[in-house]
């Protein structure tokens, strides 16, 4: 099956957690250096960013600082620690699409950059059922048809 590409997403600093975005239909440029990913942004088209608050080598928000006074205009989501209102406070007044913590759920984080890249008409993730602590999902690809019809096609079930 051939997808097309409708984002290029630069992921900075968050290890694996990228991997579950391998469903988007985007292209992902992954890097673990604030320097690293500065020089990418001059360097090829970025529609979107997602970063941690601290990087190794740039803490206290620094590389999104420097990202969101350069180019206000590209969405970015942000992980903070879970429960620090300071990194949340300051996250939020960059003007930041989304403010995630480092233990939000992958389900969570992936609809949330679908949602943010105005993917969510072509990618749906719905609840089939919930037995005990665990929900099973099922993704869907929602492919447009001629004259306003929707047709929904299967593509994988998480557990």
């Amino acid at each position: 099956m051939i997808v097309l590409v409708q984002a290029n997403v630069l992921t900075v600093g968050l290890n694996g957690k990228s991997e579950v975005l391998r469903e988007l239909p985007i292209r992902l440029i992954k890097m673990q250096s604030g320097v690293e990913a500065a020089r990418s942004l001059k360097n090829g088209k970025v529609d979107s960013v997602i970063s941690k608050w601290d990087l190794d080598d740039m803490k206290d928000g620094r590389f999104l600082k420097t990202l969101r006074a350069a180019k206000p205009e590209i969405p970015t989501i942000v992980f903070i620690k879970a429960d620090d209102r300071a990194q949340e406070i300051e996250a939020r007044s960059l003007g930041a699409s989304a403010v995630l913590t480092d233990d939000t759920d992958d389900e969570l984080f992936r609809q949330t950059v679908a949602n943010i890249l105005g993917l969510a008409d072509l990618v749906s993730i719905k609840t089939i059922t919930a037995a005990g602590n665990k929900t099973k999902y099922k993704t869907e690809k929602v492919i447009k048809q001629p004259a306003g019809m929707v047709a929904a096609v299967p593509q994988s079930k998480h557990g």
